[in-house]
Parts: C-alpha cells; sequence; structure tokens
C-alpha cells in the first residue's frame, strides 16, 4: 500500500523559518519516501505504508521537541500511480 501525508506545523514565522519546520522537513528528506515536496505552507510526501508512518511518527515527535505547537497531518491511501483513492 502506498499513502500520501500533507502536513504543516506550527506556529508560522514568515520571516524565518522556526525550529520545528526545519526539523519536519529534516525528517522528510532523509526518509525513504518517493516523493517529498517542502513549501511555506504545506508539505507533502509519498512512499509505501511502512515508510511514511514511520516517517509520520518521527516527524511528530522531533516537530513538539522542536516547539510546534500544532501539527496538522492529513494521510491517504495513493493507488501505485500515485493518484490518491478516489481520484481515478
Amino acid at each position: 500500500m502506498r499513502l500520501r501525508v500533507e502536513f504543516t506545523t506550527e506556529p508560522f514565522d514568515l520571516d524565518e523559518a522556526p525550529a520545528h519546520a526545519v526539523v519536519a522537513r529534516e525528517v522528510v528528506e532523509a526518509a525513504e519516501l518517493d516523493a517529498v515536496d517542502v513549501g511555506p505552507f504545506g508539505n507533502t510526501a509519498e512512499g509505501g505504508a511502512d515508510q511514511v508512518l514511520t516517517a509520520v511518527d518521527a516527524l511528530l515527535r522531533r516537530s513538539l521537541e522542536a516547539g510546534a505547537t500544532r501539527i496538522s497531518l492529513q494521510v491517504n491511501v495513493a493507488d501505485e500511480s500515485g493518484a490518491e483513492e478516489g481520484e481515478r
């Protein structure tokens, strides 16, 4: 099974990336995922279920330790082509 996760960490800082956002980016970029897209207002990553779930665990733990006060995330099942279920 393939999963796609979309997430944001808060609080936001438009002038400089806060420590929790930097940590979140480092976690997903270091994970064994097939696709990672990091942006200023949202981030996505995709890969096998075990890899995504392991990355989400690390993302939550490390971002909270680095000062995040809120982490919003959504996990969707993606088919093998990368489309989310229901988009086919």
